[in-house]
């Protein structure tokens, strides 16, 4: 004789009387009523499906009786009832078809998550480890310029080589320097979205063994561009002009000028980096600039009296000694060629970084200190191993001295002609 099968009635489980316990109604399904936590509560009833597998007692819910009748209940249990019949847990085939649909609705949400968004969370995870926040934005400006137009909207895990080509192609023999980073943050980008599940495959913007098959390398295509230098004959003039004019930037050009520096290390500088005692500036080594990857050394500047002069003079707010707009952070690193611009001296001119240049065409031509020596006063790596020999002591001395003799000379009067006094090489 069979076991006994549909025990209960649709009537009978919308009772409100019914006590707290199991009532079965054959094949294994069940109606469960607890009591319920609150007084004055009716109690709860949800249907239970109780199956053995593989010697192991289980149970598994089905729902509560206001969403769940009688009729279904009875289906979803037979339909259970046939999986154990199978040798298949029911409550494993539930978990695993919950994790099926998380993971199809994670591809499409991948399918979804554009370019744009991918960048966006690019620069935001990184911008923290960058050196100013400067940085962040020129990565947002040339992506709006140039890779948003063509792949914003795009499904990040749909971009591919036609993609970048499309954004590369019309600036590559033009703009090449700018093509070439935009292609590295693209490929950075595509990287990240790799590793966080969002694309599979290669990265069609890389550069060895995919791109530079197809692109022109940049040195073929865009000779180096070096920056404008004002010729050290008219140094002084310029300096002259300079010392008369109001302001922090205006300082802080001189302030570069004297200490043969890059935009990035002066506008960067700190109060702590300052030694008036010992009269010198510590760079700090991650602040230079070299090769990706390698370590520099800090670069120690021996400060000639003027430059001192300069920090003295300085008013103290927060700790960059050339404080920006934005509370917090330095100065703008367009400022100085600015200030450059609205003294007359366009980019064709003269630049910032090109007063290195006026400094080593000067060392060079009017002065007998040792080469080795004017190269460390800019913070160059050396590659020569003779050089690199003379890198074992920094010669603190002798730099001091050609730090002194390039502000005097900055100091001098104008001059014109040849006619320029060779001043260095103090020994």
């Amino acid at each position: 004789m069979g076991r006994p099968v549909n025990q209960l009635s649709d009537k009978w489980i919308r009772k409100v009387d019914i006590k707290p316990g199991l009532y079965g109604d054959g094949n294994g399904l069940y109606l469960q009523v607890s009591p319920s936590n609150t007084e004055g509560d009716a109690a709860t009833k949800s249907w239970i499906f109780r199956f053995m597998i593989r010697g192991k007692a289980r149970k598994m819910g089905l729902g509560d009786i206001d969403q769940v009748s009688l009729k279904d209940a009875r289906r979803l249990a037979q339909a259970k009832r046939l999986l154990v019949v199978d040798g298949i847990d029911p409550i494993e085939e539930r978990n695993a078809r919950k994790l099926a649909l998380m993971a199809e609705r994670e591809t499409e949400k991948a399918k979804a998550t554009t370019f744009r968004q991918c960048a966006e969370a690019y620069i935001k995870a990184h911008q923290s480890g960058w050196k100013s926040s400067k940085h962040a934005s020129q990565w947002t400006a040339t992506l709006e310029s140039y890779a948003y137009p063509v792949i914003g909207s795009v499904p990040v895990a749909l971009v591919d080589r036609n993609h970048v080509m499309k954004i590369l192609e019309p600036i590559w023999t033009i703009k090449t320097e700018t093509a070439s980073r935009v292609r590295g943050r693209i490929e950075k980008i595509l990287d990240r979205a790799k590793a966080v599940g969002l694309r599979d495959g290669e990265n069609p913007a890389r550069w060895t063994g995919h791109l530079d098959q197809i692109l022109p390398k940049r040195s073929q295509v865009s000779p180096v561009e070096h920056f404008a230098a004002l010729p050290y004959r008219q140094l002084p003039d310029f300096m002259t002009k300079l010392r008369h004019r109001d302001g922090i930037s205006a300082r802080a050009l001189e302030f570069t000028v004297l200490n043969v520096t890059r935009t990035a290390n002066t506008i960067g500088a700190r109060w702590d980096q300052i030694d008036e005692g010992e009269k010198k500036w510590t760079i700090p080594g991650a602040m230079l600039k070299g090769k990706k990857g390698r370590r520099r050394p800090d670069h120690v500047i021996p400060l000639s009296d003027r430059a001192l002069e300069i920090l003295r003079d300085l008013p103290r707010v927060g700790d960059f000694i050339f404080p920006g707009a934005k509370e917090g952070e330095g100065l703008s690193n367009m400022a100085m060629a600015e200030t450059l611009k609205e003294m007359g001296y366009s980019g064709d001119v003269a630049t910032v970084h090109g007063f290195r240049s006026t400094f080593k065409d000067w060392a060079s031509e009017q002065t007998s200190y040792a080469n080795e020596l004017s190269e460390m006063a800019m913070a160059h790596t050396v590659s020569n191993k003779v050089e690199a020999a003379y890198r074992r002591g920094d010669m603190f001395d002798k730099r001091r001295r050609l730090m002194d003799d390039w502000a005097e000379f900055s100091a001098s009067k104008a001059v014109g002609g040849d006619n320029v006094v060779a001043i260095g090489g103090r020994k």
